[in-house]
């Protein structure tokens, strides 16, 4: 059964267990498609109001744009809950394969690299997605439904907590990666999105607390 179809206290019961899998990487995915969610929820609280049609129409577009925009996302990051979890079980498959002989060595390490790059893959996949959609709020904060303003700062919190879990899960299995280059890359990559993430996330943050203090 895929975690995304499980019930919300069925996914818990999941994560609440001894496996290890589902673990965080699955979580920061989830957190993301949640923070993306409700993102799209402001957005259809936001379109058709009075306010919203008194906006210009190049503006009332740009944001009808942006809101569909969030929709490709949305769906790549609710497949990326398991994707992340099924590259997890194929590293613990691929340390499984015999090492009896050389063949079976040498086959196996491959494996377990072929593994370990795609359980960087995922995350790294999770953490781009969510950052492009954080790079979506502040317009759709601007714009958006004034009624909402927290539920933008939720937003925020879910996809900056899904960019940062997501390279934790990057970063934890660097190690276990023999191609250096890609280690670098990979590093650097996360680095950079955890980096930019922060910046957008406090600059969002800062808004909304303002809004919500001054109402």
């Amino acid at each position: 059964m895929k975690l995304v179809d499980y019930k919300v206290s069925g996914f818990i019961s999941e994560v609440d267990s001894k496996s290890p899998a589902p673990g965080g990487g699955s979580v920061a995915a989830l957190s993301s498609t949640l923070g993306v969610a409700l993102t799209r929820m402001v957005g259809h609280l936001t379109v058709g109001k009075k306010k919203f049609l008194a906006l210009p129409a190049e503006t009332q577009l740009e944001f009808k744009t942006v809101h569909d925009s969030l929709i490709m996302m949305k769906d790549q990051l609710e497949l990326l809950i398991d994707e992340d979890t099924n590259s997890f079980n194929m590293i613990m498959e691929a340390f499984k394969l015999p090492k009896e002989t050389e063949e079976q060595i040498k086959t196996r390490n491959e494996k377990i690299q072929e593994a370990t790059h795609e359980a960087i893959r995922v995350p790294v996949k999770v953490a781009s997605l969510s950052l492009s959609a954080l790079h979506q709020l502040p317009y759709i904060l601007k714009h958006g439904n004034k009624q909402t303003v927290s539920d933008i700062g939720v937003a925020t919190l879910m996809l900056a907590s899904g960019i940062e879990g997501a390279c934790m899960n990057v970063f934890i299995n660097l190690p276990g990666l023999e191609d250096s280059i890609a280690v670098q890359q990979y590093e650097n990559q996360a680095n950079d999105m955890i980096k930019k993430a922060h910046e957008i996330r406090d600059e969002l943050l800062e808004t909304v607390y303002h809004y919500l203090r001054k109402k």
